[in-house]
């Protein structure tokens, strides 16, 4: 004990690590609103991958080397309102979108301002998140969360930017209009959904994961080498329907006469 009562405190230079990859996953949201302004679709998309790959990382070396702060916290939701809310919603518009427009000029507002709802809802899922991380069961997620709501609609616009399937962004803009939607509803629903993280409460174990977690990484990476875009689409599908499914189920269940 009076070893660590005489050790040197931990340099405050040490909290500049967490942060940086909050500024990386920042810049992807930042890069992929430009790349898409230029018409470059399949860029903003995987920039905003490689901003949840950069957002997932940041906490973990926050708690792994004793960096965590306030400033962190709230510099992380910053960041994330831009990588998964305005980004996001910004790529998608200007992808498929804006080609409401088209039809009527009736149309081209509601895309523009269901892209907007998209960025509001985000922002309301972020600030709920940050009033509920302290009390909430850390198992599950109260609606869907931000990243993965951007990975939906972000693999939707990879899996047909590149034009391989023969259709393009304009010719699925009532597709892409029901997803920005959905996923942006989803967002501030009260709809659960399983978190990976196999502990309950706070402490280190509550970062642990179920065995099966890991089992599945191999198996998931395996089945991305075919075709990374489709397949992140396809599981972002299935992830997001995975919650109103259960909510379905349990209601069902409860509604079932007894026999």
């Amino acid at each position: 004990m009076e070893e660590n009562r005489n050790s040197p405190p931990r340099p405050r230079g040490i909290y500049l690590l967490p942060n940086l990859f909050t500024t990386a996953g920042l810049f992807g949201g930042f890069y992929a609103i430009i790349a898409a302004a230029n018409g470059q679709f399949v860029h903003a998309a995987v920039a905003v991958f490689i901003a949840g790959i950069a957002d997932g990382l940041d906490g973990r070396v926050a708690r792994l080397t004793g960096t965590s702060s306030e400033f962190g916290v709230q510099y992380d939701s910053l960041a994330d309102l831009v990588s998964f809310g305005m980004a996001p919603a910004l790529v998608m518009y200007h992808w498929s979108l804006s080609a409401l427009k088209l039809d009527s000029a009736l149309l081209g507002r509601v895309g523009w301002a269901v892209a907007f709802l998209y960025a509001a809802c985000a922002a309301l899922r972020l600030a709920r998140f940050n009033t509920q991380v302290a009390v909430v069961d850390k198992r599950w997620f109260i609606g869907l969360a931000s990243p993965a709501s951007a990975g939906l609609m972000m693999s939707f616009v990879w899996a047909f930017a590149d034009g391989d399937l023969g259709v393009r962004g304009p010719q699925l803009r009532y597709v892409a209009l029901g997803i920005t939607l959905a996923a942006a509803l989803l967002m501030v629903s009260r709809v659960r959904y399983w978190s990976f993280k196999g502990g309950a409460g706070t402490g280190p174990k509550s970062d642990r994961v179920p065995f099966v977690v890991l089992l599945l990484v191999p198996v998931v990476i395996a089945i991305l080498v075919v075709d990374v875009p489709r397949v992140l689409f396809a599981v972002g599908v299935v992830y997001a329907l995975s919650g109103p499914v259960a909510w379905l189920l349990q209601r069902f269940r409860k509604t079932e006469p007894a026999a």
